[in-house]
């Protein structure tokens, strides 16, 4: 596992980022050994342990760098994944849902082209966050009918960015 330094993200652009807040440390801290069992690169972001973190700085760093593409797929969990996927959403180029059902994890990649998962660790158990990270994974973006609906978010995106 790599652990990045601020500004340092030596795992690339194949690694999957990894953030959470305190109440995430530990579903992070499983998903991190069961990624790298599946043989996946991670690079994590923190928390690296149990001392209150504020949420917002942590999706933020993820989200910032997925945007500048440091890493294709990133998954964000503090307590209920909410906060996390609000915060990461703010960031320009940045498509992040919560997924707490595995249909969710399918279709926010298949049908929204999510970069970013967010979960809830007082919500998914264990065994179930890892099979929603796996299905998320293994899920790829279907374009067709699709397709202009991530454009009309992105444009809508940058309507906002604009009128800022």
């Amino acid at each position: 596992m790599t652990a990045p330094d601020k500004g340092s993200h030596a795992a690339g652009p194949g690694a999957i980022a990894l953030g959470a807040d305190d109440a995430g440390f530990e579903l992070k801290s499983r998903i991190a050994q069961f990624l790298i069992e599946l043989g996946y690169d991670v690079a994590d972001y923190g928390v690296h342990d149990r001392t209150p973190a504020l949420y917002p700085d942590i999706a933020l760093e993820v989200a910032q760098a997925v945007a500048a593409g440091l890493h294709r797929r990133a998954i964000l969990i503090c307590g209920t994944g909410i906060g996390m996927a609000i915060t990461a959403n703010k960031v320009p180029g940045v498509r992040a849902a919560v997924c707490h059902d595995q249909y969710s994890a399918e279709r926010s990649r298949k049908s929204n082209d999510c970069q970013v998962m967010a979960l809830g660790s007082r919500i998914v158990a264990p065994e179930l966050a890892m099979l929603l990270v796996q299905t998320w994974l293994a899920s790829e973006f279907a374009g067709g009918w699709s397709i202009p609906k991530v454009a009309r978010i992105a444009e809508i995106e940058q309507r906002g960015r604009a009128e800022s």
